[in-house]
């Protein structure tokens, strides 16, 4: 599609600020470079006045009872986590260079494992907390390389750049839609891995619950996993200790049921995580919007 002179140069401006940063920190050791944008979005998300509202007022909804101090402490922790990841997914073979940085965990590695063993696929769900791409990591330095669903980007720089990033976590990348539908049912069937990530709004999901609020809800991975007969594993990258650390932790696989009761249960394990960790989860999501 052709641009338009002016949309091009939107573009380039709204871009400007993420290249600046990344460009003036380009000599500094990995981490310091990761630390230096996470510090940059926490202040961008703390003073800025429309991200400001906009992740007050999701996080008003769930926890209605915090302070304002505590709310304004929150959201900039929420934009230096997310800061940090986007270098992280940026910079995607630094960032897996160095296996020390995970520790792994969980019942649910061992059964994808097996699943891989048996030549079977499987479906790893997660959600935009922590460093989710640690997750994929974790799978390709074990011989489990997973592939990825991922929305496009209308910003045809954040798309170059972070494309890229995501395909170095591990392929392959499967586009929303019908056509990625119909990639991902190819490689489940092939014996493939893929990740997604369940959290983003699905206007014709179904209504479930999410930190106590309905949700619109894509009940298509469950729909797979029933039918292709792959595990469905819940996985999160926490960040620790000083946020260069993480815990990447598989949990049991959710046991086969229906659609719904399958989602309900993803839904409730990412739940836990963000009551805990509500810092590392990305609330700007919109993710109750219009349900």
């Amino acid at each position: 599609m052709i641009q338009s002179p002016f949309h091009a140069t939107w573009q380039h401006l709204r871009y400007l600020p993420l290249w600046s940063a990344l460009t003036v920190n380009r000599f500094r050791a990995f981490d310091r470079r990761s630390r230096a944008l996470g510090t940059a979005v926490g202040l961008v998300l703390r003073w800025f006045p429309v991200a400001r509202r906009r992740c007050d007022r999701e996080i008003l909804r769930v926890f209605p009872a915090m302070p304002r101090p505590d709310r304004m402490r929150l959201i900039r922790a929420v934009g230096q986590n997310m800061g940090r990841t986007l270098f992280e997914i940026y910079h995607a073979p630094a960032f897996q260079a160095r296996p020390a940085r995970f520790s792994v965990a969980g019942p649910g590695l061992d059964a994808l494992t097996a699943a891989r063993a048996a030549g079977r696929g499987a479906i790893i769900v997660s959600g935009h907390f922590g460093q989710w791409d640690a997750v994929r990591a974790v799978l390709k330095a074990r011989g489990m390389e997973t592939g990825a669903v991922y929305r496009p980007q209308t910003n045809r720089h954040y798309q170059r750049r972070l494309l890229a990033g995501i395909k170095a976590g591990g392929q392959p990348i499967l586009p929303t839609g019908a056509r990625g539908t119909g990639q991902m049912v190819r490689h489940l069937k092939q014996g493939g891995f893929v990740a997604i990530l369940l959290d983003e709004k699905y206007p014709e999901g179904e209504r479930l619950d999410f930190l106590g609020l309905p949700a619109l809800t894509s009940l298509a991975a469950a729909r797979m996993a029933l039918r292709y007969d792959v595990p469905l594993v819940p996985a999160y990258g926490t960040r620790t200790g000083d946020g260069s650390t993480f815990a990447v932790e598989f949990e049991a696989p959710i046991p086969p049921s229906d659609p719904r009761t399958m989602t309900q249960a993803a839904n409730d394990s990412l739940a836990a995580r963000v009551r805990a960790r509500p810092e590392q989860w990305y609330w700007l999501l919109r993710r109750w919007q219009g349900a």
